[in-house]
């Protein structure tokens, strides 16, 4: 299935919001980013995944001082998977307030909803090896 440019392009945007809105202290306006009952995966830095838009406002606001400084998303691709329903793979760096850096993978559904598209699930997932873990076959 394909997707229109229009669409294909608020979602890269939707996608490149986030940053925006999380580095500005926008939480509030976490919902433009978000479905309602959205699941955010945080299992890979073990947490369990939080659910609902008030839950992930309140783990950012739980962290405070701990949150990136600036969150950059990059590299960012769609590809189609049914009507209305799109995944989104990107990549993210969160830069902390001293200096030091981390870089993740994003993985989303994003769904179109009558305000528009938001993202309903995300897994982030830390890049915490070279070329993801593999070695060179012999």
């Amino acid at each position: 299935m394909s997707l229109a440019v229009e669409d294909r392009l608020a979602v890269m945007e939707l996608i490149s919001l986030h940053g925006h809105l999380v580095d500005d202290g926008s939480l509030d306006r976490l919902d433009e980013l978000f479905t309602a009952d959205v699941t955010y995966d945080l299992t890979d830095f073990g947490q369990e995944p939080l659910s609902g838009v008030a839950a992930v406002r309140e783990a950012a606001w739980a962290l405070g001082a701990a949150n990136p400084v600036a969150h950059h998303v990059t590299n960012v691709v769609v590809t189609a998977w049914a009507e209305g329903r799109v995944q989104v793979r990107s990549k993210g760096l969160g830069i902390r307030a001293d200096g030091s850096c981390g870089s993740v993978s994003y993985d989303d559904t994003v769904v179109r909803t009558a305000e528009g598209w938001r993202i309903s699930h995300r897994r982030v997932s830390a890049r915490r090896t070279p070329l993801g873990g593999m070695t060179k076959p012999r």
